[in-house]
């Protein structure tokens, strides 16, 4: 991404959205609306210091909700162009409250609050439709508990926690831990507030509040609303004291998870909603359970699934290597439901499909590898760029030419085409640009324009 943003024939264009496209091969007039960042691109240098000051947190979208962010935020480290940009729906001064801290901390005078969007029109020879794809959404699927089981989650969230620039810094901390943690924290925030208001009342009085409650106890101050208001603040203090212990307790004997499983074609393979493979899944699956084993040593993991497709050069004996070293099993099987013990452990309940019988499994975190599903979006550009897509919604392509869009000059690569995995996609990718190149060449010999 670095050696292409360096490139000088080449021109990101950042946080823009296509909203027409008129034309031919070799003559589009595309219009791309450049949203408003509110941040100077110009003169941000990524410094990040309105980042470190802005008061507002909300879920991180880029790891998945498992983290927060600021209301001024990056969208991945290393980004390009190397700026921020402020989220209007949670920053305070677009709701009409003040605040303007980033913009009072930033030394480069780079936060605009009066940035508006910008509508630009390019004259283009080709288009290279490269949208990605979407994550299948788990809670469909009632009987895996996606939504009511805090230690079930997508691939994409593990790959998240595996991540060392991710919410846990590479440490496999299950969700319900971290729920308790972050529990913890708001507790002893409410318990320092609780002591500030007691303290208030032990100056007033000249009195220690459990040298008062003993008294008070004893029925020391009747008809007294002023003490029975101090009488309930100590005894809010004293619950909340006795929660955190309870908490802290529990916490201290919380590892990081070992014992995990993956449940393979979560939405793919699966007439109710796609009937496909999804390509990539097995793969990435066993991928993420030998990052972990090399994490910790002692993480063992099992794949369920219907088979394994390792279908590419050196990926069975990538599988096989797996097994052998990093201790994952395969399980071929049906995952019937997923249930879950009292310290959150998930119950997998599935028919083992080599003997035909019921089991159980115990583990201390599951992993649905979810379907790759086309990209919400998808239908609303087919109509901007008057191109047909699949009744599954990616973009149709021609049988002879498995990169060319229903309209010349437009071509597909990567999942906007169907699910593929890395490989495949860096050479369709190569593929697109050589059919745009041979577009442009044809366009130029009949005197259109010949840009991309």
């Amino acid at each position: 991404m670095l050696d292409v943003g360096r490139h000088p024939n080449i021109e990101l264009r950042a946080y823009t959205e296509v909203e027409k496209v008129a034309g031919e091969s070799g003559n589009f007039t595309v219009t791309l609306r450049k949203k408003a960042r509110y941040v100077d691109e110009a003169k941000c240098t990524g410094c990040g210091a309105c980042v470190e000051k802005c008061p507002t947190l909300v879920p991180d979208a880029f790891n998945e909700g498992l983290g927060n962010r600021k209301a001024i935020y990056s969208w991945f480290a290393q980004g390009i162009p190397s700026t921020h940009t402020i989220d209007v729906e949670a920053c305070r001064v677009f709701s009409g409250k003040k605040c303007g801290i980033c913009q009072k901390t930033c030394q480069a005078d780079a936060v605009d609050f009066e940035q508006q969007d910008q509508l630009l029109e390019l004259d283009i020879g080709a288009i290279v439709v490269a949208t990605g794809y979407d994550v299948f959404d788990p809670g469909r699927i009632p009987e895996y508990r996606y939504n009511d089981l805090d230690n079930v989650v997508t691939a994409i969230e593990f790959e998240r926690l595996l991540s060392a620039s991710g919410p846990t810094g590479g440490h496999l901390d299950r969700p319900s831990d971290r729920a308790i943690s972050a529990e913890i924290e708001d507790l002893k925030k409410q318990l320092k507030k609780a002591s500030r208001l007691l303290a208030n009342q032990e100056k007033k009085f000249e009195e220690k509040s459990p040298d008062f409650y003993a008294k008070y106890s004893a029925g020391a101050y009747p008809d007294d609303t002023e003490r029975d208001k101090w009488a309930e603040q100590y005894e809010a203090q004293l619950k909340l004291q006795d929660k955190i212990e309870v908490l802290e307790s529990k916490a201290a004997g919380f590892s990081t998870a070992k014992k995990l499983a993956f449940i393979q074609c979560v939405g793919s393979r699966d007439h109710r909603f796609y009937p496909f493979c999804s390509g990539y899944c097995c793969m990435h699956s066993i991928k993420e359970a030998i990052i972990a084993h090399e994490h910790d040593p002692e993480t063992q993991t099992t794949i369920y699934g219907m088979d394994i497709r390792a279908v590419g050069k050196g990926f069975e004996e990538y599988k096989v290597r797996g097994g052998n070293n990093s201790n994952i099993e395969y399980k071929r099987s049906r995952i019937a439901e997923i249930l879950e013990d009292k310290e959150h452990n998930p119950i997998l309940v599935y028919e083992d499909t080599k003997t035909g019988h019921i089991k159980r499994d115990h583990f201390d975190l599951v992993v649905l590898a979810t379907a790759c599903a086309p990209n919400t979006n998808n239908r609303q550009l087919a109509d901007i760029l008057g191109i047909e897509i699949s009744r599954f919604g990616f973009f149709k392509t021609s049988t002879a030419n498995p990169i060319d869009s229903s309209r010349p000059g437009i071509f597909i690569c990567g999942c906007s085409h169907s699910p593929i995995d890395i490989p495949e996609s860096v050479a369709q990718a190569s593929s697109a640009a050589a059919r745009a190149v041979q577009s442009l060449r044809t366009a130029d010999k009949a005197g259109k324009a010949v840009n991309m």
